[in-house]
């Protein structure tokens, strides 16, 4: 009876150590979450094996066996999982073993092609093909791009060379004949010339002022005239009264008397001139608000247009 249950005792020993194993051997392994892209795939092809996010992940190593090859790994850091790049070159059935779990890959051959009895032919020759209009249309615009480019670097390169910017701004129009003349003169007054003891240039300056303003204003050529021909040509202008003749004759006789005869003035004779001067300007300015035309340059628009046509 004690024998007896002995070898009882010994039995269950024996079964339970045995379970254990068991259960240990299975813990040994991993169990993974995965998926695969495609089971089925032709000769050499890809399929990509996805495991998410584990304590541990197989190696290439552990998913090669001798009719799949794992060639390449890489992380997904967003979500930890792991993608393995898989293929095979022998055709049939083949089971992946991940963990302890396993999954067929069914890898097809391709069609049977007889090369036996395939005609084998030379390499064909290049084929010309007509061109088409996008291709054409291209080439017309590189050619416009390109001149171009080269006439505007001719244009800036002369505007260079002239000193000219490469960018006109619009100018402002130009202040009116009388304006000018009156500025020109109170700078005249600044300058202080004939303190100076400089009664020829004082006097040159402000009868060329005076002189100027008569040919914009009044289109009177007095930088070409005497004093003589001045006075008879304002004699026939818009502007003509007799105190405008009068102030006109007195400051071009004076200036011709220090500019020929050497003579000097009183001190006073200096600013009586210029005052004459700026006067002068302004009743003439408002006989005649705005300047003629110019008539010699209408005839030679005129007969330029005429030989045109």
């Amino acid at each position: 009876m004690k024998k007896t249950f002995i070898l009882l005792w010994i039995c269950i020993t024996c079964l339970v150590g045995k379970s254990a194993a068991q259960d240990a051997s299975e813990e040994s392994q991993m169990r993974y979450h995965y998926r695969l892209d495609s089971t089925t795939i032709m000769i050499g092809d890809q399929t990509t094996l996805a495991i998410e996010r584990d304590a541990v992940y197989p190696s290439l190593d552990e998913l090669t066996n001798n009719d799949i090859i794992a060639i390449k790994q890489w992380m997904d850091t967003t979500d930890g999982t792991l993608y393995t790049t898989l293929t095979s070159f022998e055709t049939g059935e083949h089971w992946l073993h991940i963990g302890i779990d396993s999954i067929m890959l069914t890898v097809n051959d391709v069609a049977n092609v007889d090369t036996t009895t395939a005609e084998i032919r030379d390499i064909a020759n290049i084929m010309n093909q007509p061109y088409t209009f996008g291709e054409i249309a291209r080439v017309i615009l590189y050619l416009y791009i390109f001149w171009a480019i080269i006439i505007a670097a001719i244009l800036i390169f002369i505007r260079i060379k002239r000193h000219k910017p490469l960018i006109s701004l619009p100018q402002a129009p130009p202040l009116p004949p009388d304006i000018r003349a009156l500025q020109k003169l109170e700078e005249l007054r600044q300058q202080q010339l004939w303190q100076q003891d400089l009664l020829k240039e004082y006097y040159t300056e402000l009868t060329d002022t005076v002189r100027v303003y008569l040919e914009e204003s009044y289109n009177i050529p007095s930088t070409e005239m005497t004093t003589d021909q001045t006075l008879q040509a304002f004699h026939l202008c818009c502007g003509y009264t007799e105190e405008n003749a009068s102030s006109l004759s007195q400051i071009l006789q004076a200036a011709d008397m220090v500019k020929f005869a050497k003579s000097k003035p009183q001190p006073y004779q200096h600013d009586m001139a210029l005052n004459q001067s700026i006067n002068f300007v302004k009743n003439t300015a408002s006989l005649n608000p705005h300047p003629e035309p110019n008539t010699e340059s209408e005839e030679e628009d005129t007969t330029t247009n005429n030989s045109k046509s």
